[in-house]
């Protein structure tokens, strides 16, 4: 007889490999963690093999564990369809939504309290993240919906939102700082779109620079800027009103624009599409 496993057990092994953590998952998914031991315990014991071994403190699923976490995810999307299909309600315990820090102070909100609205009660679960790391996690699956940056020209990604400048930002106060030489730049440690357009042009142009500040953090690039560290790039969105574009007399280089994209997973169950319509919206809106 064949194996019927079982679909919430299923939601909660991938739930919990993708947040790293079986008790996250218990709090997301809104059961008790012995609830969550149990629904794992049961999968193993339906699959007839261990799923999962540990690995310090957390679990990390074994090789039967990875195949059947790519089927779990599979037949999660293709029930989550097939409910759709036929006028069923497939309820989402959680949508997951990817974006650069750039946007989290207007579109991340914007896009937040719309969904609230339309999808009451639906946990989200929002990162922040490199380019790269946020497209290859929606190719995987494991976000349904994301906004990433992508050199100009980027076809073959996603839907095109905006298309923005690069522009080199100065302290309001310290223009004079984007004549020193050599250049002190302030950017995201690699890889970073900005950066690599920051010190292509500089290159081509024979402007002799140095890296004064490197950082993940974009709340970090502003507070170095406001120290008088060094000049930045960035588009003109959000840009804090303390911080201004570096006047042409400084003769930096021109800079290429930078294409702004949403990423959607293959297959996303109804309240994710809701998301997608709504972060696509409130982007288009706020970036126009």
């Amino acid at each position: 007889m064949a194996t019927n496993f079982d679909m919430d057990a299923l939601r909660t092994m991938v739930a919990g490999t993708e947040l790293g953590s079986f008790a996250r998952a218990a709090v997301q998914l809104g059961r008790s963690q012995s609830a969550v031991s149990m629904q794992i315990r049961k999968l193993e014991e339906q699959a007839g093999r261990p799923l999962f071994a540990r690995s310090g403190r957390h679990l990390v699923p074994t090789e039967a564990g990875d195949a059947l976490l790519a089927y779990a995810r599979r037949i999660i999307a293709l029930n989550d369809e097939a409910a759709v299909s036929i006028g069923a309600t497939a309820a989402a315990a959680s949508v997951r939504m990817g974006l650069p820090q750039d946007l989290f102070e207007d579109v991340m909100p914007d896009a937040l309290d719309r969904f609230a609205r339309v999808r009451p009660g639906v946990h989200v679960e929002v990162r922040a993240g490199r380019n790269q790391v946020l497209e290859a996690e929606v190719r995987a699956g494991r976000i349904d919906v994301a906004m990433a940056f992508f050199p100009a020209g980027s076809d073959g990604h996603g839907t095109l939102i905006a298309s923005l400048p690069m522009v080199w930002l100065a302290p309001q106060a310290a223009q004079d700082v984007a004549a020193a030489t050599p250049l002190p730049l302030i950017l995201f440690d690699h890889p970073c779109l900005f950066r690599q357009g920051a010190l292509k042009a500089l290159d081509r142009a024979g402007h002799r620079w140095r890296l004064a500040l490197t950082t993940p953090s974009l709340p970090g690039v502003w507070a170095a800027l406001r120290l008088r560290h060094g000049v930045t790039v960035r588009t003109r969105h959000r840009v804090p009103p303390d911080i201004v574009e570096v006047d042409p007399s400084a003769g930096l280089p021109d800079l290429p624009r930078i294409e702004l994209r949403l990423l959607t997973a293959d297959r996303i169950h109804p309240a994710a599409a809701d998301l997608r319509e709504i972060v696509e919206a409130c982007a288009r809106r706020r970036l126009a």
